[in-house]
């Protein structure tokens, strides 16, 4: 025999799950004078970059650099509030850690799931000195720009493509959480992925760029592209390898 009885709810509130999209930084070191200009150098021309997103530190990157290192969380804070962001929680760090992280007023979030791109051995091309990075994946959609962008002017498709029309002169720059697809001579900066998206690819038609970056990772015109590359159709992409990701240039239409 069942029997039904009736229960009483709160009429004030209720209580249930919620999902918090995360941003995360994989914390490298804990020198915060030199992180201080790493982000000043990634997003000190940017400061609409990050729009109040909450934030969870990842400590699995510095504990395979510096073991044991006991980073300033307090500090930490601060200079992560001044890109607006908002530190909530930490992840992946020792005992000690996740103490002074908790007394700082962070929170422990030892499920938080950060993406990082699949291990593989794939042909690579050109490598550079990881940063900081943060990861978001990008929502559908693009942003189109029809008109030339002139030196000093900087396009940024937050949480989509990037899709421009005309040529984009050195100086300008174009920033996209997603792809970026430039149908014209691309002279200037081009930073696909901006927020930690490594599938994120930029094309030109006149690959020419005075700075292209992928997901964090860089390559400057200091060091010149081959003659089969340099004003021609081509592709970025990062790929994975066993001594960290890097950028691989191709032709397309070759």
């Amino acid at each position: 025999m069942s029997v039904a009885l009736a229960g009483n709810a709160p009429t004030t509130f209720e209580i249930k799950s919620a999902h918090l999209p995360l941003v995360a930084l994989m914390l490298k070191s804990s020198n915060l004078d030199r992180l201080a200009q790493e982000l000043n150098q990634r997003f000190g021309d940017m400061p609409d970059f990050f729009d109040n997103d909450a934030l969870v530190i990842d400590l699995h990157p510095l504990n395979v650099a510096e073991a044991n290192a006991l980073p300033d969380f307090g500090a930490l804070q601060t200079l992560l509030r001044q890109y607006r962001l908002v530190p909530l929680a930490v992840r992946g760090g020792t005992i000690e850690q996740t103490r002074l992280a908790l007394a700082a007023g962070l929170t422990n979030a030892p499920d938080a799931s950060v993406q990082r791109a699949a291990p593989a051995v794939l042909p690579t091309e050109i490598s550079a000195p990881q940063e900081p990075v943060v990861t978001l994946a990008p929502a559908p959609g693009a942003l189109v720009i029809d008109k030339p962008l002139r030196s000093g002017q900087q396009v940024y498709a937050r949480g989509r493509d990037l899709v421009v029309m005309a040529m984009v002169n050195p100086g300008a720059e174009v920033i996209a959480d997603g792809h970026i697809h430039v149908y014209a001579p691309l002279r200037g900066k081009a930073i696909a992925g901006a927020r930690g998206n490594a599938d994120a690819r930029i094309f030109a038609l006149g690959m020419a760029p005075e700075l292209i970056s992928i997901a964090g990772i860089y390559r400057t015109s200091e060091v010149a592209l081959p003659d089969s590359i340099q004003g021609k159709p081509a592709q970025v992409r990062l790929v994975p390898g066993p001594d960290g990701d890097k950028l691989l240039i191709e032709a397309i239409g070759a």
